[in-house]
């Protein structure tokens, strides 16, 4: 049953990325929390390898559209490195029942963010 439910994550999380360009940290994380009882920590940590294939491809994919800006993206993964590198830092030094409630304040933000421009547009 676990096997089963983890291909299904995943597939699920594919296509969202493949739809949205996003998937794994919005859908690995709390599932793999909630539904699979992996600390914040380790769900997060797993997401974060979980989403290597899925960029990968999804890069190679849009790539042959000609929707790749690489030099955006080379900025912004450069940049993130030094993000990612203190987030850790961050993520071990709370306790899980922290960690967890700032995942959920974060997609409460990003999910009005997301909201209110899809208000103004229409």
């Amino acid at each position: 049953m676990t096997i089963a439910l983890v291909i299904l994550i995943g597939a699920v999380g594919g296509v969202l990325a493949g739809l949205f360009g996003v998937g794994g940290g919005i859908l690995f994380v709390p599932t793999l929390a909630l539904v699979l009882g992996l600390t914040q920590l380790h769900a997060e940590a797993s997401s974060l390898l979980a989403i290597l294939p899925t960029a990968i491809v999804g890069t190679l994919r849009q790539r042959r559209y000609g929707n790749v800006d690489f030099r955006a993206a080379a900025v912004i993964g450069i940049a993130s490195i030094a993000g990612v590198q203190g987030g850790v830092l961050v993520a071990e030094s709370l306790p899980d029942s922290t960690l967890r409630k700032l995942f959920g304040v974060l997609l409460l933000i990003v999910s009005a963010q997301i909201v209110w421009r899809a208000r103004q547009r229409s």
